[in-house]
């Protein structure tokens, strides 16, 4: 098993190590030509990263040094937050396209980025620039996903929308400044699409791809409310964030039957990561004792954890070939009696009846209100007496008179059957 454990660090290592240098050498490569704008960057900013057109080996190194920290501490925690990612990289100069070749990186290696606090993390925001406009015009449907007419009505809707140059969303910011809500409403409709490029990597977690383009919208909705133009950087690179975190907190709420907070789904989804670690390094189903000891905590603690994910399941799902049966048919009522005892309880009735007839109507009534014969509640001996206007003791006294006679052979011979 240790063996097994080191192959998987050392191939960890390794892809690692290639994502870093080709995200390198695809930067150097473009480097020549941003020169002069790389350059104005530098200038503005005071210096204190690594421009690309100056990366050395001691750069490349560096780079693969970061990406290697960082997986080594997501392997250990299961997950990284943007924050952590961005402030890894704050040293160097790279683009939002090799952020996000880190993030598929990371994600292949089982590595969850998870959101953290959005309004700090827009406050020092180090990247300036968008995706690409191939991402944006990337209006296709995942795979998996049957295009039914309204999903593919709104991808032909939104794609009639053009896409807008840098200096038209400052124009535009800078007009809903002023309360220009025509404005605002040309900004979202304009990035529409960047939600569906977006909502399309949540696919298969719980929720239908319309309601995660529309979660997404009102990510889209609150980033243009809060966008500043001042900051530099492109409007797309801006939402992105708050569409990521729109959606993956939908997905926390709606996405199951029974909502488990925020905290727990991420707990939830590490312990579904360590699982299939160990499946593979094991070749069999985890224990619970295994993950504990692998995540770190109690074994009751996980125990609990897996009860918690399991997901409900409706007593209405069909069952059969033909679906004309429900799984709540196959469910025994635990606490619903048998038939032969529910018969001999109704036979029990009618004989009780017959021989409450022989007593006097007083003693019978007597008897129905004591022990609830009627609607199943006892009376004490005062709220019996109210009902007759007369004493406890009298009531007492009826009641015991009644049951003398129900003992007599006569008529307990009818009831003794039903003792056994």
């Amino acid at each position: 098993m240790a063996d097994s454990k080191k192959k998987n660090t050392s191939k960890i290592k390794n892809e690692a190590e290639k994502e870093a240098e080709l995200a390198v050498n695809q930067k150097q490569a473009s480097g020549k030509k941003e020169q002069t704008s790389n350059e104005s960057k530098a200038t503005q900013s005071g210096g204190g990263k690594t421009k690309p057109e100056d990366m050395t080996k001691e750069g490349i190194k560096d780079l693969k040094a970061i990406l290697k920290e960082l997986t080594d501490e997501g392997r250990e925690k299961g997950m990284l937050t943007y924050r952590e990612i961005e402030d890894a990289f704050e040293k160097v100069d790279i683009s939002p396209e090799q952020i996000e070749k880190v993030y598929e990186t990371l994600e292949k290696l089982g590595i969850e980025i998870v959101a953290d606090n959005i309004e700090e993390e827009f406050e020092d925001f180090q990247f300036t620039d968008g995706l690409e406009d191939a991402d944006l015009d990337d209006l296709s449907v995942p795979e998996g996903i049957s295009i039914d007419d309204p999903v593919r009505m709104y991808l032909k809707e939104i794609g009639k929308v053009p896409l807008l140059q840098g200096d038209e969303e400052i124009e535009l910011a800078k007009r809903m400044e002023q309360g220009d809500e025509e404005a605002k409403k040309r900004l979202a409709e304009a990035n529409l699409r960047l939600v569906v490029s977006i909502a399309k990597r949540y696919v298969g977690r719980g929720m239908l791809f319309l309601d995660l383009i529309q979660e997404g919208n009102l990510g889209l909705i609150k980033a243009v409310e809060k966008f500043d133009y001042r900051k530099g950087f492109k409007f797309s690179t801006y939402a992105t964030w708050w569409i990521r975190q729109a959606i993956t907190r939908a997905i926390a709420d709606q996405a199951r039957t029974i909502r488990i907070p925020v905290h727990m789904v991420e707990t939830i989804n590490k312990l579904i990561r360590v699982s299939r670690q160990l499946l593979q390094e094991l070749g069999r189903d985890p224990t619970p004792e295994e993950i504990a000891k692998e995540m770190g905590m109690s074994e009751d603690k996980v125990r609990e954890i897996m009860k918690i994910s399991q997901e409900p399941v409706s007593l209405e799902t069909p069952i059969g070939e033909e679906e004309d049966s429900h799984l709540g048919d196959f469910i025994p009522d635990d606490d619903a009696p048998a038939p032969a005892e529910s018969a001999a309880f109704t036979l029990l009735k009618e004989q009780l009846i017959d021989v409450l007839d022989t007593l006097t109507p007083r003693e019978e009534k007597v008897l129905r209100l004591r022990f609830g014969l009627d609607d199943g509640r006892a009376r004490t001996l005062e709220e019996v007496g109210r009902e007759f206007n007369v004493t406890r003791e009298r009531i007492r006294q009826i009641e015991a008179k009644a049951l003398r006679k129900l003992r007599h052979p006569s008529r307990s011979k009818k009831l003794k059957d039903f003792l056994d």
